[in-house]
């Protein structure tokens, strides 16, 4: 049986990778580089690090890390990092570098890699990866996003043996109908709701939840399946597709999104209503409008109407004044007399002449604030998933999204 891996080599190559995409990059998309105010000196790279969190103590923006790297020739390897080692920012010709400190490390000894004949030595610490990769491990091969509703179509769970009512690994589960052994490893997903634009309201996708992997054990209708892992219990009507045989993603290259990119934050993972950093969301753009992974966005809050409190009098309550007697009482602050008016014609009980009574709308446009920063990590035709890597307040479904300005 194939095994479904998702493999990681995010530190091996990616700082070279980098170097080279932005070497060969227009020079229209290149940003200017900007340290942050308390860039320190020496840093002591420790386990835990990422090189996005290192480069964002540095920059103000942290994915023109290649920008500033500067690989020493003594340095060994420049595109690992690995903790223990001294970083030290220097300038080089004017220019603002981080070079490795080849003096010491964070233990104040010499970084020492020892050899043997025939024998290859690998550091005893793991390279600093680009970003935190488990937050986004079981989402680099499993299918969260069906394109079409044929997920609703698809062979599906119709019962299990032993007379059970749910089924976990080991289990086996009767599946409505698979006539081929063409294919013999499975995913077993749970449809969930249509994703749709909140713009213009069209379906992007279909939210599916990954269930669990299996193999085939017997075609027909039912076939039978046995349950090799699960996330969940599998239940029935769960459907059933081939595994994904797509490779996994190996390097990500954090780099601006297309300018001119606008869309919009559709949901957020495991149903929190808030959004923060590491967090997973889903996005209203994909591969058909040019969106790939390693693509940078900013997150923005604002422009939507709030009321002026000062301009329709709602700053103005009188709370001894208020009281069923008087018509805030009942209206509430936010009205005004629009006029007088007398009762319809032909109205069989005259009534006297009164007050015309309106609410005030006074409003103003929230400003947009940058709120965050995200990158995308897979994408879809229309949709994609994207971890937050910087929060500065708390993010929600609909808030927008927009390429880092210059």
């Amino acid at each position: 049986m194939r095994a479904l891996t998702v493999r990681f080599a995010l530190g091996d190559v990616v700082l070279g990778a980098l170097i080279g995409l932005l070497a060969m990059a227009p020079a229209s998309t290149v940003h200017a580089l900007e340290l942050v105010e308390d860039a320190p000196e020496l840093y002591d790279v420790r386990p835990g690090d990422t090189l996005w969190s290192i480069a964002g103590r540095y920059l103000r923006d942290p994915w023109l890390w290649p920008e500033i790297w500067y690989a020493n020739d003594e340095s060994g390897n420049p595109d690992l990092i690995y903790p223990g080692e001294r970083l030290r920012l220097v300038h080089v010709e004017g220019r603002p570098r981080v070079v490795r400190d080849t003096a010491t490390g964070a233990s104040g000894d010499m970084r020492v890699v020892r050899l043997s004949p025939r024998v290859r030595v690998s550091a005893l610490e793991a390279p600093v990866p680009m970003i935190p990769v488990a937050s986004i491990a079981p989402f680099l091969t499993q299918s969260r996003v069906a394109e079409s509703d044929a997920i609703k179509h698809a062979p599906y769970v119709v019962g299990f043996a032993d007379d059970r009512t749910i089924a976990a690994p080991s289990d086996e589960v009767f599946v409505r109908r698979i006539d081929t052994t063409a294919v013999s490893e499975f995913e077993i997903l749970r449809p969930g709701d249509a994703l749709r634009d909140p713009d213009t309201n069209r379906i992007l996708g279909y939210e599916t939840t990954f269930v669990a992997n299996a193999v085939l054990e017997r075609v027909g209708d039912p076939a039978i399946l046995r349950v090799t892992r699960s996330e969940r219990e599998v239940s029935i009507g769960d459907r059933v597709i081939p595994a994904s045989l797509e490779a996994p993603l190996e390097n990500f290259f954090p780099r601006p999104a297309p300018a001119g990119m606008r869309g919009r934050i559709l949901s957020v993972m495991n149903g929190v209503s808030q959004i923060g950093g590491y967090d997973i969301v889903t996005l209203n753009r994909g591969s058909h409008d040019r969106l790939a992974p390693g693509h940078v966005l900013e997150v923005f809050r604002g422009g939507e109407p709030v009321r002026d409190k000062v301009r329709d009098g709602g700053m103005n309550w009188d709370w001894k004044r208020d009281g069923p007697r008087t018509s805030e009482f009942w209206l509430g602050n936010d009205y005004s007399v629009k006029g007088w008016s007398e009762s319809p014609t032909g109205s069989s009980e005259p009534i006297p002449l009164h007050a015309e009574i309106g609410r005030d709308r006074a409003t103003y446009i929230r400003p947009m604030q940058r709120v965050g920063l995200l990158m995308v990590f897979r994408s879809f035709d229309r949709v994609s998933f994207a971890l937050v890597l910087d929060a500065k307040r708390a993010m929600s479904v609909g808030d927008r999204i927009a390429p880092p300005a210059p």
